[in-house]
């Protein structure tokens, strides 16, 4: 499988912790994405919502942050988080155009494939 084009996405290039597919790597870092795609959230309530520490949503927040695909805005002394369009975007064009070579590949082969299911077994050639 090809490597997604590190300048499609808005992180910078060669900077480490920042790949988005490294950051969607852990189910914490996806779950927070989740509860981000219902609406933007403090920190509290997203440690709230998972089985892990404050610091820990923190620390996954900063790599999604690192990674483009989260932002915050400071609302008092709260920090309010929300899922940033532009690097959702990034990973879903990466997807969609791996996922459109591969089904092309797949109809060829299946418009190609002699269709041996339907024939009666019994049936001479």
């Amino acid at each position: 499988m090809t490597q997604p084009d590190r300048a499609a996405h808005p992180a910078s290039p060669g900077t480490p912790g920042t790949d988005p597919f490294d950051a969607l790597g852990d189910p914490h870092r996806r779950d927070i994405l989740r509860l981000l795609g219902e609406g933007d959230l403090p920190v509290r309530d997203i440690a709230a919502a998972l089985p892990i520490s404050r610091p820990a949503v923190s620390r996954h927040l900063r790599l999604l942050k690192d990674a483009g695909l989260v932002a915050e805005r400071a609302h008092g002394t709260s920090r309010i988080y929300h899922l940033r369009d532009e690097g959702l975007q990034a990973v879903q064009a990466y997807l969609t155009q791996v996922w459109g070579a591969a089904a092309a590949r797949f109809r060829l082969v299946a418009e190609n494939t002699k269709d041996t299911a339907t024939k009666d077994p019994g049936a001479q050639p």
